[in-house]
């Protein structure tokens, strides 16, 4: 997944979709210094501005990040490393927040093949899957396998240990955090998929 170019590909999604950066921008609440910093690959966007963005190309951070290569038929075993890591702050590396390299979010299976998202989370100290919460349809829950993680869901927070699990309306504005001093492993699914 390093050689993944995120600014290539976003340029030529907005190109197709026939969008001008200051266009594309606008329409998804962002600086247009922002589109022109990632399609050159000189910064990694947090999940939530590159959400905003994709959203307006009608597409989801799964669907992004997803390789060409077809789903083979009948498939339902995915190794560790062939899962599809969708964290920008992950493929960037070298730029961006801390915090969001911090994150590894990587899913199983192909975009648009399941109605289930699936994801094996590790959240480093001091992870952030960013300073504003997010929200979206569906649900969503999950189980700490190591580590802590702190959780926030509408105006409240929680912090869960391994063995702990969590389940909500993912319309509800979230935040997840890793605020201890080591890894945090995490189990997720949400449905719908919205990465």
């Amino acid at each position: 997944m390093n050689d993944f170019d995120v600014g290539a590909r976003l340029k030529t999604i907005r190109e197709e979709a026939g969008l001008s950066q200051r266009e594309l921008a606008q329409r998804a609440g962002v600086t247009n210094g922002l589109v022109s910093l990632i399609e050159r690959n000189k910064t990694s966007p947090s999940i939530t501005s590159l959400r905003k963005i994709l959203e307006i190309l009608d597409l989801t951070l799964a669907a992004f990040f997803d390789s060409d290569a077809p789903a083979e038929p009948g498939r339902f075993v995915f190794r560790h490393d062939e899962l599809t890591e969708i964290n920008p702050g992950r493929i960037y590396r070298s730029a961006g927040a801390d915090a969001l390299r911090a994150l590894s979010l990587k899913r199983a299976g192909k975009s648009g093949q399941t109605s289930l998202l699936l994801l094996y989370e590790t959240y480093d100290p001091g992870a952030d899957t960013g300073a504003d919460a997010y929200s979206h349809e569906g649900e969503e829950g999950g189980f700490v396998i190591e580590g802590e993680l702190l959780l926030s869901v509408g105006d409240k927070t929680e912090l869960l240990r391994a063995g702990d699990a969590y389940l909500f309306d993912s319309r509800l504005p979230h935040r997840f955090r890793n605020v201890a001093q080591v890894p945090c492993i995490v189990v997720s699914a949400a449905t719908p998929p919205t990465f």
